[in-house]
């Protein structure tokens, strides 16, 4: 039976080297080979024939057995698995994981909280790609209070970078003398999306966190800690989602 061919970013993302985007950077870059010769984007891979090398190491045809995890993210590591100016990585707090798993999505060098790492692609493209709208929520606490106006403002959506926001959840948790606690529901993850929101109102945010992704709560999680995620977990991710053989997160079909 003759082998399919598929994207070379879908084979690396599906091997646990890199999520697609991130995928897509490294054959921009170069960095990919065929066979020894270089690629581009678009190019399909044989599994069973070609030989694929990222930076000179082969990628094995074999994929990894799926892992998710939840980490807790503290402020000051950024969302990256390597970093050329030397700064701390999430990648430093998951040494002990065993195997090779990147971030789906982005926490800021100053924000904290819920971050899932995988070595699926199929998983990472599920959560981040905006057509499924999976909501994230932030516990946001900005300066130097809130009034009715900018709650609605944010609510109904706000430009940043030339375009507009989606609708948003906005909820006042607590409010004191220069300063609230807010509750940001979204379903994008536009690059610094809650601190550009925030300031487009005139608010500064002086502290950012995670807290849920879908129906997933952080929970009782400890900063710079992780924890394996079980199918019930999954599902909260996403309700439609459930477990294949081998733990494979999969879309319900309906």
């Amino acid at each position: 039976m003759k082998q399919e061919q598929i994207r070379l970013q879908k084979y690396l993302a599906d091997r646990g080297v890199a999520s697609r985007r991130k995928a897509e950077e490294l054959i921009q870059q170069g960095m990919v080979k065929v066979n020894g010769r270089p690629v581009k984007l678009g190019d399909k891979v044989n599994p069973a024939r070609d030989l694929v090398t990222v930076g000179g190491k082969r990628v094995t045809a074999v994929k990894e057995k799926p892992c998710y995890i939840m980490l807790y993210k503290p402020r000051g590591y950024v969302t990256t698995l390597s970093d050329e100016m030397d700064r701390r990585c999430v990648a430093d707090l998951v040494k002990d994981v065993g195997k090779r798993v990147y971030p789906v999505g982005r926490l800021d060098r100053e924000s904290e909280g819920m971050l899932l790492l995988t070595n699926d692609g199929a998983f990472a493209q599920s959560i981040t790609h905006p057509s499924n709208h999976v909501p994230k929520t932030y516990r946001v606490t900005v300066r130097p209070g809130i009034t009715e106006e900018q709650i609605d403002r944010l609510t109904t959506g706000v430009e940043i970078d030339g375009r507009k926001t989606m609708p948003a959840q906005v909820t006042l948790l607590t409010e004191e003398e220069g300063r609230a606690v807010l509750s940001i529901v979204i379903q994008e993850g536009r690059n610094r999306q809650i601190r550009k929101m925030c300031e487009a109102v005139g608010l500064e945010v002086a502290r950012l966190k995670r807290t849920a992704i879908g129906q997933l709560r952080l929970g009782m999680l400890k900063p710079g800690k992780w924890r394996y995620l079980r199918p019930e977990d999954l599902q909260r991710l996403m309700p439609g989602m459930q477990t294949a053989s081998g733990g494979r997160p999969q879309r319900r079909r309906r």
